[in-house]
């Protein structure tokens, strides 16, 4: 976030100063006077902003203001909140008006959106490295405005580590809906952008989620998430058995080896399948993708046994959004 803040709010900078040297401006010889430095500490980490000057001397920048060197948390919410509010001037106004108590003219407003949009584009369809040891792909759903009516939309989200173990995030893809389609779309697109293998994908149960990535990374080790298999059987337990249900399940996806997990695999049926059919095969059925976490040392299992990671990306994400019942779609950078 430190690089993309110091990028848009730079790019800010220079929607103001085009928007202040109007016509007005220029027919009195005010013209650009080349750019100033300076370091602003923010939540993420300290930046090097650039202001650019004028000739005359009367730009007053207000997205970072003369003189200021910190920039609160709060502050920076309401910035990226900047995308929240749509293509509508007057919202965006109104946005500014109450974060720096200052009034921005529509052309100034015009010159920022048109620069800072570009640079959500630019990091869409930046090239990637050509390996991630591990990948998370997981979809999270938001209400979002879009000509006037709220509508459902989709977010498919990729996370993944690269070789000197950095998290990065991937991508984000607006649809719909969730469906494995969509995903062999998104997975080609990871492709493109110069990804030529990944190791371990993490993923949930969703149908077809597998073949789609193995279609573009036929190699690629699939671990699907076991919470979520685990959540999926006690859907169709009986209340009264989960409990000691939980207690003989534990020790499958608990084993010290895959070896071991599927002799508890073994006696779970043994006890359980005449009443539960449904659910001992799903873990059958599901067990070349729920058992790829049994080839690794236990750290490694920590990180791809479950989606966690991936859903805590969602939460912070939801901290920023939390306070709107649903976003413009512009938000979700879907076009």
């Amino acid at each position: 976030m430190r690089h993309f803040l110091q990028e848009m709010l730079n790019s800010m900078l220079e929607g103001e100063l085009d928007g202040h040297l109007d016509d007005q401006e220029r027919d009195t010889g005010n013209r650009k006077n080349g750019k100033s430095k300076k370091l602003l500490k923010t939540s993420s980490g300290t930046i090097e902003v650039t202001t650019p000057r004028d000739r005359s001397g009367s730009f007053e920048p207000e997205i970072v203001k003369k003189r200021e060197t910190i920039m609160a948390q709060s502050l920076e919410d309401k910035i990226i909140g900047l995308y929240s509010l749509g293509t509508s001037l007057r919202d965006i106004s109104a946005h500014i008006k109450e974060t720096y108590d200052t009034d921005i003219s529509a052309t100034t407003l015009s010159s920022i959106t048109d620069k800072v949009i570009p640079l959500v584009k630019e990091w869409q369809q930046r090239p990637l490295e050509e390996l991630y040891c591990i990948v998370w792909l997981d979809a999270m759903y938001y209400k979002v405005k879009e000509e006037g009516r709220t509508q459902t939309r989709c977010v498919y989200n990729i996370l993944g580590i690269t070789q000197e173990g950095r998290k990065e995030v991937l991508g984000m893809y607006v649809s719909h809906s969730e469906g494995a389609n969509f995903w062999l779309g998104v997975i080609t697109d990871l492709r493109q952008r110069g990804v030529q293998d990944i190791l371990i994908a993490c993923i949930d149960n969703l149908k077809g989620f597998d073949e789609a990535i193995r279609t573009i990374y036929p190699a690629t080790e699939i671990q699907t998430c076991v919470v979520h298999q685990i959540r999926n059987s006690l859907k169709y337990v009986a209340s009264k058995d989960q409990k000691i249900f939980m207690a003989e399940l534990k020790p499958v996806y608990r084993a010290d080896n895959e070896s071991q997990a599927l002799d508890e695999l073994a006696k779970l049926k043994e006890k359980w399948n005449k009443k539960y059919p449904m659910v001992i095969g799903s873990w059958e059925n599901n067990w070349s993708k729920l058992s790829t976490y049994f080839k690794y040392p236990a750290g490694i299992r920590k990180l791809i046994y479950t989606t966690n990671t991936i859903e805590g990306y969602h939460r912070q994400i939801r901290k920023v959004t939390k306070n709107k019942g649903s976003s413009p779609a512009i938000w979700l950078c879907s076009n």
